[in-house]
């Protein structure tokens, strides 16, 4: 990574002293020059990123049949389409249930209704791997990205 942060480095300044010493009017080219080399470092990386992500898939489906069957899992059993339905079904129970429990028993009842609304979605986040070690699986595999050989 040092390597090529500092070769991307030594480019920008090569580009600036170039445009010191040949004028504005190559300003333009000189500035296409250094992007296209910016471009093509970051396809390089997005690059290895894809290759990493069907990679991960493919590994998780072949350990686990069952998670292979929503795209967007990437090594959890649930996809984003999965979390999102289930956090508009809770929301649209939540409104009869809080009109039960508030009829029945009060703000007691209102208060017993949510607490098991939000004792389900927490257990359905800690069945999906939770959002924290998500976060984690993500952020570590990101950082990898920018120290494999070659960046």
């Amino acid at each position: 990574m040092e390597a090529r942060d500092h070769e991307l480095k030594r480019d920008l300044a090569a580009t600036l002293h170039a445009r010191g010493e040949l004028g504005p009017e190559y300003e333009s080219a000189l500035i296409e020059s250094f992007l296209e080399k910016v471009e093509q470092r970051l396809d390089t990386t997005m690059d290895r990123r894809v290759r990493r992500h069907l990679a991960e898939q493919q590994v998780t489906a072949a350990r686990d049949p069952r998670s292979a069957r929503s795209p967007s899992a990437a090594g959890t059993a649930s996809g984003f389409g999965e979390r999102f339905g289930f956090g508009i079904v809770s929301l649209v129970l939540a409104v009869p249930l809080s009109a039960i429990g508030v009829a029945n028993a009060g703000i007691e009842g209102l208060v017993v209704a949510w607490m098991g609304i939000v004792g389900v979605n927490a257990v359905h986040a800690a069945r999906n791997g939770g959002l924290f070690r998500q976060r984690e699986r993500r952020e570590a595999r990101e950082a990898s990205d920018w120290q494999d050989r070659g960046m």
